[in-house]
């Protein structure tokens, strides 16, 4: 941040020969100058690229009051936000005035008496960027006093002022938003007379308050969000407003896991010493985001509530606490994340998706089960070959037989979720040709990743159905399929195979 102007009078700003700009050319004139020397815009905003990004660009540039419409989790506050960087730094206001008044351009009554009276001598102030931004988040309560004014009794009576006196009127959020970026969040859950109230604020630059009707040429960019679910759940954005919102861009979940997991990265408040003590390998976090995209195409879940980016920034953090946790009960210094630690995960997936048909509160705890073994099943054939295909093959022995065999012999594994390290490495070298065939697609693994493939393909069996996982009060356990279904206490169980895990 560079320090703030000297300049302190409006003479003094005069004889520096700066000139106003409006907020949306001062947003165009910035943009211009960092697109022209290639420095970075909207920073922080990942897998817009080549969509929105460009098109709130364009939209910037055509000077637009623009609405971002997307489903929750889709970075649409954070645009917002983000846009501040794009104002000049400074920018001079008169002293006192609760409207952010150009020294050149007054608009309040307090500013224009005070420029007559003192003339070039009207003392200034500087603010800065950050403080020309004002957001609210649109809720059915919100009223005109809020967003536009209303007239204040108290300063009425203690300036002994008639309430004809347009000096006792007490300004909302907009007409203070006045040279700023101004946000209205959910704008959908404003009730339709509120929305109509913000009318005059994108075109005729008006302001009606309780009879006065004041020419205040308010200068506020107005950026809006929505969610597509609101125009049918929960109300809708009348047409008049949406006919004065120049451009509507519309926003989207990652394309692909690389991005995904890019984004989760950047927003997951892991601390150094988590860092330190916790490895994550790639397979792990390819699981989790997995896991989101799973989600978006389940049939048990809301597609129109969507599936947030948060689902998989809070299953990160409580994976690398579950972990961290392990490390505290087993007293060692360090450990790497597993597959069995995706048991913590399950509070971050239950509170962030709305399923189809709402039943008892385990109904989500079940979904959540199932999205993990999905996951699993869609990454394995990435890693390893398909089980199923692996059969079909005559000609072609199968990779896995001998892991098979070994749980045919009636032999079980169970992998509890706090094993110590030196456990859990005992335990997956114990089963017959698991850690041949992780060796034989996946050579040059370090010991810490080799477990965890051994782990990985041991729960992918599993899920194509090859060996049997039962879940255990404690952690999971693995066996041969006749005797997982032998041992299963009813036939809803065996059943519904997704929720095995």
């Amino acid at each position: 941040m560079t320090s703030k102007p000297a300049i302190t009078t409006l003479g003094e700003l005069k004889k520096s020969g700066y000139q106003a700009l409006s907020v949306k050319d001062e947003l165009r004139k910035n943009l211009i100058q960092k697109i022209q020397t290639g420095q970075p815009i909207f920073e922080g905003i990942i897998g817009y690229e080549e969509t929105v990004i460009p098109e709130i660009q364009t939209a910037i540039l055509s000077r637009h009051n623009i609405l971002l419409l997307g489903l929750r989790g889709q970075a649409k506050t954070r645009i917002a936000r983000t846009m501040t960087s794009l104002l000049d730094e400074w920018i001079p206001v008169i002293e006192g005035a609760e409207l952010n008044d150009d020294p050149l351009f007054p608009i309040s009554r307090y500013a224009k008496e005070l420029t007559l009276e003192h003339g070039d001598n009207t003392p200034i102030n500087w603010i800065h960027r950050d403080e020309r931004y004002v957001e609210k988040l649109a809720t059915p309560d919100v009223s005109v006093a809020d967003l536009i004014g209303d007239l204040d009794a108290i300063k009425a009576a203690s300036l002994k002022l008639p309430y004809s006196d347009e000096r006792v009127i007490h300004f909302g959020l907009a007409p203070r938003a006045h040279r700023s970026i101004f946000v209205i969040n959910e704008l959908p859950d404003l009730q339709a007379r509120i929305q109509v109230a913000l009318f005059n604020l994108l075109q005729e630059k008006d302001v009606q308050i309780r009879g006065f009707k004041l020419r205040l040429p308010l200068d506020i960019c107005m950026i809006f969000t929505a969610n597509p679910e609101d125009y049918t759940n929960r109300g809708s954005i009348v047409t008049p407003l949406k006919d004065r919102i120049e451009s509507q861009i519309l926003t989207h979940y990652p394309k692909n896991i690389e991005v995904s997991r890019a984004i989760t990265k950047q927003e997951a408040r892991i601390l150094p010493e988590q860092r330190e003590k916790i490895y994550v390998p790639n397979l792990i976090e390819e699981l989790i985001e997995q896991i989101a995209f799973e989600a978006r195409e389940s049939e048990y879940i809301d597609h129109k509530s969507g599936v947030s980016a948060r689902l998989t920034i809070s299953a990160y953090e409580n994976l690398v606490s579950f972990a961290e946790r392990r490390i505290l009960l087993n007293k060692e210094q360090n450990t790497v994340a597993r597959v069995g630690d995706f048991y913590a995960i399950i509070p971050s997936i239950t509170g962030k998706v709305e399923l189809v048909y709402e039943g008892e509160q385990e109904g989500a705890f079940k979904v959540a089960y199932a999205l993990i073994g999905k996951a699993i099943r869609s990454l394995f054939v990435k890693y390893f070959p398909e089980p199923e295909k692996t059969k079909r093959k005559k000609d072609v022995p199968n990779p896995y037989q001998k892991v098979i065999d070994f749980f045919a012999k009636g032999y079980s594994t169970n992998l509890l979720r706090n094993i110590q390290n030196k456990d859990y490495e005992r335990s997956l070298m114990a089963i017959d040709g698991l850690n041949e065939t992780v060796k034989k697609y996946h050579p040059k693994l370090n010991t810490q990743e080799q477990l965890l493939f051994m782990e990985f393909l041991l729960n992918g069996l599993a899920e194509f159905s090859q060996i049997s996982k039962t879940r255990l009060e404690n952690g999971l356990e693995f066996r041969d399929m006749l005797g997982g279904i032998l041992s299963s206490s009813s036939f809803k169980d065996i059943e519904l195979e997704d929720e095995d895990y």
